[in-house]
């Protein structure tokens, strides 16, 4: 690029109707809001979960506070519109006081007409034959809500003896390592089956084998990793702080419960308890990915949100 940023910027953004801008605290987003402006382009911003409440306060939180004083909000204030993924994410926005215009465009998720097989991932790992799969997929890190998965999943599984945890992904070592400490310690280890990162086919085997998927997070912006286990046709447990769990709990796709073990523990002993609930719950979460998260909806969503700023600045 022969030209600096700033002027390409410029002059790119001359060219169209409206400039969408993702994510904040970076310094693209700050010359592409500037050189928006500077050419009188309106501009949309998607936060991307940068502000929500536990980012906010739980990494470099000194220097977030004054760049969002100094910075972002200002780019916040000039926004024609603020795209936020769920509710939960402008509810939190707004207790930085981030106000005007708004609109909720989630995550799309890619919706298969056709279903994974069964009984592959089963096959692959022998343990869990004839077992009730409890299966949590996500990144290990400390806001998943793992230290509440372990003793609630050993509470459930004294009255549910035939259920499995299946732990599906990697992260933090040292996280891992207190983890399988804390199973070992509660006598779990032949209750939960570690698979490491599984993607592509392997996580679609995963899912369909599973009877049910676990994401206790205490932040958890969207929850896309909900969604899927939600196109898989799976019935769910999700914390308060999922940012997707008003949109479950309504469609009746699964259960909300707040950061407790006990909570959780009571939660996963209902799920285990009843198997014709859990299929119910799945077909709605099916159905419930189909109408509001599939890349069809999204997109019809994105382009209503483009129209409305186009047709305010005209």
């Amino acid at each position: 690029m022969s030209l600096p940023l700033g002027q390409w910027l410029r002059q790119r953004s001359g060219n169209y109707d409206v400039v969408h801008i993702h994510a904040l605290f970076s310094f693209s987003s700050v010359a592409a809001a500037v050189a928006a402006g500077g050419c009188g382009t309106p501009y949309i911003v998607r936060p991307l979960g940068t502000l929500n409440r536990w980012g906010m306060q739980n990494r470099r939180r000194r220097l977030k506070d004054l760049s969002f004083q100094l910075v972002e909000s200002r780019i916040l204030k000039n926004a024609a519109l603020v795209h936020y993924t769920s509710e939960q994410e402008r509810e939190e926005a707004a207790e930085l006081g981030v106000a005007g215009a708004s609109a909720i465009i989630p995550n799309p998720v890619r919706i298969d007409d056709d279903q994974a097989v069964g009984g592959s991932f089963r096959a692959r790992y022998p343990e869990l034959r004839d077992k009730t799969i409890v299966l949590f997929l996500s990144r290990f890190d400390r806001k998943k809500g793992l230290d509440l998965l372990i003793p609630a999943f050993e509470r459930a599984r004294r009255a549910y003896p035939a259920a499995r945890l299946v732990l599906a992904g990697e992260g933090d070592v040292a996280l891992v390592g207190g983890l399988k400490s804390e199973i070992e310690r509660l006598g779990l280890g032949k209750d939960v089956l570690w698979t490491g990162f599984l993607s592509g086919e392997a996580k679609q085997a995963a899912l369909a084998d599973a009877d049910l998927f676990v994401l206790p997070s205490y932040s958890e912006n969207f929850g896309i990793a909900a969604v899927e286990a939600m196109n898989a046709g799976l019935p769910l447990i999700v914390s308060d702080q999922t940012a997707v769990h008003r949109e479950i709990a309504e469609a009746h796709a699964g259960l909300t419960v707040p950061c407790e073990t006990e909570a959780l523990a009571s939660a996963l002993a209902y799920m285990l308890s009843d198997a014709e609930k859990r299929r119910a719950m799945g077909r709605n979460g099916r159905e419930l990915a189909r109408q509001r998260f599939s890349v069809k909806a999204v997109v019809r969503r994105t382009i209503e949100a483009y129209e409305q700023v186009v047709g305010q600045c005209r």
